[in-house]
Order: structure tokens, then sequence, then C-alpha cells
């Protein structure tokens, strides 16, 4: 999913589709939540569904989203607790914790006093 949004925005499309999955609901839920994209749906119906990701663009055509990584990867996973996750570029940009309480962004992992596991970084 990273990868094909980096790639839409690499190629200045307005959208992009990225196959289903209830994981990567919730990051676009999230991106939506925190500006980075302006809205996603859902194409299809049944377990063969499509999330259409509409990006955001300012008035001189420069994406909203300058960097987006993948940090905890099957070969290292990273998990952080509560006090030790780390701010992106000093809290301008997100990371997105996996925890017990489900996907939320780690200012909201913050507050609800959770830790987990750190999917990814955006900004």
């Amino acid at each position: 999913m990273l990868t094909r949004i980096r790639n839409a925005i690499a190629a200045n499309h307005p959208r992009v589709d990225i196959p289903g999955s209830k994981l990567k609901l919730e990051v676009a839920r999230i991106l939506k939540e925190e500006g980075y994209i302006n809205s996603f749906t859902t194409k299809g119906e049944g377990p063969k569904y499509a999330i259409r990701v509409f990006l955001r663009y300012d008035s001189k055509g420069l994406p909203s989203i300058t960097h987006l990584a993948r940090v905890s990867k099957p070969g290292r996973r990273v998990y952080v607790g509560s006090k030790d996750i780390p701010k992106v570029l000093g809290g301008y940009g997100i990371n997105i914790v996996s925890t017990s309480r489900g996907l939320m962004s780690d200012k909201r992992a913050r507050s609800e006093n959770v830790g987990g596991e750190i999917l990814a970084e955006v900004y």
C-alpha cells in the first residue's frame, strides 16, 4: 500500500487503487484524519474489494506526503512503549502505531498511554 501511494505521488496521479484489507482501511483512515490524503472510498463487494485513495496536493501541485516509509519490517519488528514513541520531524510528521486498541497515530497512542508496533512514518 505504501509503495503504491509513493508511486502515485511520484507520477502526480490524483488517485490510486489499492487491494483492500482491514489493515489498509485503517491506515487510510489515519492518513485522512491527519490530513495527508483528501479522502478514500471502497470499490467492489465481498473479499475482492479495492480502496480508492484520493491524494492531496497544494495549489502549486506539491504533494502533502513527502515521505512515506515502513518502519517495522518482517525481518526487524520495532516495538515501543507509550513513553518511547519517537516524534517524527519534531512533531510535524506522524508514526502509525499498531496497538492492542487498534491502529492509531503516535499522538493518539501517547495520549491514551498505549505502546505497540510502529508500522510506518509519514511526513
